[in-house]
């Protein structure tokens, strides 16, 4: 069953008709075993040298090993046990060189390039198991901080470890003056343009000093269902964001006045369009007349200019849609946000969808898995039309996803995409490590029989697309690393969520990073 509704859904279907605020991530540390067949016969015929110099560096441990145990003075009541442990292991570690010697004997007649690497691995693997051997019997550790070495089978280092996470922030407090209201108009894009809207808003009514009230569900989209409401009530310790609702239902009968409409956006006014302004109106919202705080240029604002634009003393004031708003980007978009708050983050899936996230990953993923979003649907148009396209071709989106399952050594994908059968199917031949298949994992349909969405259809909040996408949001972002699409809105708020839980990896990056399309269609 495709899935194409989780993602595509909640992505800005006008994003090619529009700018967009391009979000930045560092460039995660890359480490490439991309190497070309000439390259291979090289290695090979080599190998007389590697055998000889493998052979000379192990002798080299055992002979100083020896050297240490003759060096050693136990105490009578146990040298002879102490003997006899380090002389078992050295022994093991004999038996160990001796089949690496059989093996390396064999790899010398193999001319399959995938059978090379294969057995390279392998001997790798026997190699850390000899030096575990003979480190046994010692108080050393020779490889401590070294990060140069693969995690194969619980190597010496974990090459795609997690992110140092910041170890400050700038943020303001948030501490909304009574009866004081901003009131949320997010009209660009889907879900995610809207949840960065969100974010934007809840900055700009910290800096005004006013409580925040939620889009009306009738106009967007119902939050509540998505994301934790009250959990963002909580972070800041206060009620600093209202549901449209409720503030609808503190007015009692009286009807809702939006007494200052300022647009952030001149052009067009709040980006709000006369069908927006009229349903606006149908749900007994009444406004004045709309004012534009910069009629000029597009250009970055700081919060300085923001208070002195739109402070008043109005009890709602509306600046209009700030999916565009550049003002602080920087401080705005940093690890955590730029809000002080008691919480790892603040806008987070509600406890529904977590735990429904937590119940898939222990089903069908296990802690180490990559979680690919693969952005396709309308993407071919939106990213050849940018300056460098950051759309690839099949075979080779399937090399860079690849390299990057090989750093992470691991055994599954889960993969996040709106993309048709016949691209993920392809995909899937192409996605091969030591010649077995690196399954690509999608979430299913909904079974009676598994219970791990069980949750969801319970509360009713079963066969909604919000939901699925915030879902697959979530699964993503409690992978080991993650691969995003470049330019999407999706992905960015994937790598928002990694980064303020902990999550983010120095391996995660957007799909090929660094590279172009091998192949890039003409414009029409």
């Amino acid at each position: 069953m495709e899935r194409a509704a989780a993602t595509s859904s909640d992505e800005d279907d006008g994003e090619a008709l529009m700018p967009q605020n391009e979000r930045k991530h560092r460039r995660s540390f890359e480490i490439s075993d991309h190497h070309d067949h000439r390259a291979r016969f090289d290695i090979r015929s080599r190998w007389p040298y590697l055998l000889a110099f493998f052979s000379f560096f192990l002798l080299l441990f055992l002979l100083f090993f020896s050297f240490k145990t003759f060096q050693k003075s136990p105490s009578i009541s146990n040298s002879f046990s102490e003997a006899d442990r380090m002389r078992e292991n050295e022994l093991h570690a004999l038996s160990l060189l001796r089949n690496q010697q059989i093996n390396l004997l064999r790899l010398w007649n193999k001319t399959s390039a995938d059978e090379l690497r294969s057995a390279l691995k392998e001997q790798i693997k026997l190699n850390q198991q000899i030096q575990k051997s003979l480190l046994s019997s010692h108080d050393l550790d020779f490889f401590s901080g070294n990060d140069s070495y693969s995690p194969i089978d619980g190597g010496f280092e974990d090459v795609c470890r997690r992110s140092e996470a910041a170890s400050s922030r700038r943020t303001i407090e948030w501490r909304p003056k009574k009866n004081r209201f901003l009131l949320a108009i997010c009209v660009s894009g889907q879900m995610s343009n809207h949840l960065i809207c969100l974010q934007k808003h809840m900055f700009f009514a910290a800096i005004l000093d006013r409580a925040l009230i939620l889009p009306s569900p009738k106009l967007d989209y119902q939050y509540d269902r998505v994301v934790d409401v009250e959990h963002i009530n909580r972070c800041f310790g206060g009620k600093v964001v209202v549901p449209f609702d409720q503030f609808a239902e503190s007015k009692k009968n009286s009807k809702i006045q939006i007494n200052r409409l300022i647009c952030y956006a001149a052009s067009p006014p709040c980006f709000l369009d006369d069908e927006h302004i009229k349903r606006l109106k149908n749900l007994g919202i009444a406004m004045g007349k709309i004012e534009a705080a910069w009629p000029g240029e597009k250009k970055r604002r700081t919060a300085d200019e923001v208070r002195g634009k739109f402070a008043c003393d109005d009890e709602v004031l509306a600046v209009g849609d700030l999916f565009y708003a550049d003002v602080e980007e920087e401080w705005v978009m940093q690890p955590g946000g730029p809000l002080a708050h008691n919480c790892r983050a603040v806008i987070e899936p509600n406890k529904l969808i977590l735990l429904t996230a937590q119940r898939f990953v222990q089903t069908f993923l296990g802690s180490n898995y990559v979680a690919l979003h693969f952005r396709r649907h309308g993407f071919l148009q939106f990213c050849n039309a940018k300056a460098e396209s950051c759309f690839f071709p099949v075979p080779q989106a399937a090399q860079c996803i690849l390299r990057v399952a090989e750093k992470a050594n691991a055994p599954v994908i889960y993969l996040s995409t709106d993309a048709a059968g016949s691209e993920t199917d392809l995909l899937q031949s192409l996605v091969h490590s030591d010649g077995r298949p690196i399954p690509l994992i999608k979430r299913p349909g909904h079974n009676s029989v598994e219970k791990w969405d069980a949750l969801l259809y319970r509360n009713h909040l079963g066969d909604d697309t919000q939901v699925e996408a915030m879902l697959d949001k979530t699964i993503c972002a409690m992978a080991r690393v993650f691969i995003g699409s470049s330019g999407s809105t999706f992905t960015d708020d994937i790598f928002r969520l990694r980064k303020d839980w902990g999550y983010a990896s120095v391996c995660d990056e957007n799909l090929c990073q660094g590279e172009q399309p091998n192949f890039i269609a003409s414009k029409a």
